[in-house]
């Protein structure tokens, strides 16, 4: 199997964070460019919407949004990385964690795509506002979650923080949020954090 990959992506980081977590060393991590603008053939062929990740598969068709291969590969290791006991909890941690990544790219690609006389401020502000949203929901109601065994929650979380930190330090998203900002400093140091920091 192939994982569709880019180093900088934080939905494709997680997955390849579960690999390492897992020991699925068996999955081939091939790098493509994926742009709203339009990413490689390969990556279009396999994912028609020209999202990364996408996981090329020998016995079936492509399997693509993040999410999705995240609980392909958590079953085929059967790592309990989605444990039932706790199972609605840790997917809304993870959607939480996917909405940080969703407006913190919308904001990059902003700001790539788009000519400096074209950016829309209250657009940049309105990003910042879900994130900050999410941020605080992290820190008020969920720091229970992100203790004890390792799930795709934390992974998530702490996936979305990193990509916070690559593209808008400048924010500094920690401000507040002590007990958030010690938990991922923690997180950041697991190998498989440190083996996929972009």
């Amino acid at each position: 199997m192939q994982l569709l990959s880019s180093p900088a992506s934080p939905f494709a980081r997680t997955c390849r964070v579960l690999l390492l977590e897992t020991g699925q060393a068996d999955v081939e991590i091939r790098d493509v460019s994926a742009s709203p603008m339009g990413g490689e053939p390969a990556l279009n062929a396999a994912n028609p919407s020209g999202k990364i990740p996408a996981l090329l598969r020998e016995d079936g068709p492509a399997i693509y949004d993040s999410r999705v291969i995240a609980r392909f590969l958590d079953d085929r290791a059967g790592a309990n990385l989605y444990p039932q006991g706790r199972l609605w909890e840790v997917l809304s941690l993870e959607a939480n964690a996917h909405a940080i990544m969703e407006a913190a790219i919308a904001i990059t690609y902003e700001k790539r795509l788009r000519p400096e006389a074209l950016w829309w401020p209250d657009w940049f502000d309105a990003q910042w506002t879900k994130i900050t949203r999410s941020l605080d929901a992290i820190e008020a109601r969920s720091m229970p979650l992100l203790e004890g065994p390792l799930t795709m929650g934390q992974i998530a979380v702490g996936c979305a923080l990193g990509y916070l930190d690559l593209r808008h330090s400048d924010r500094n998203w920690r401000a507040g949020r002590e007990t958030l900002a010690k938990w991922e400093a923690r997180f950041a140091a697991r190998e498989s954090m440190v083996a996929t920091k972009p």
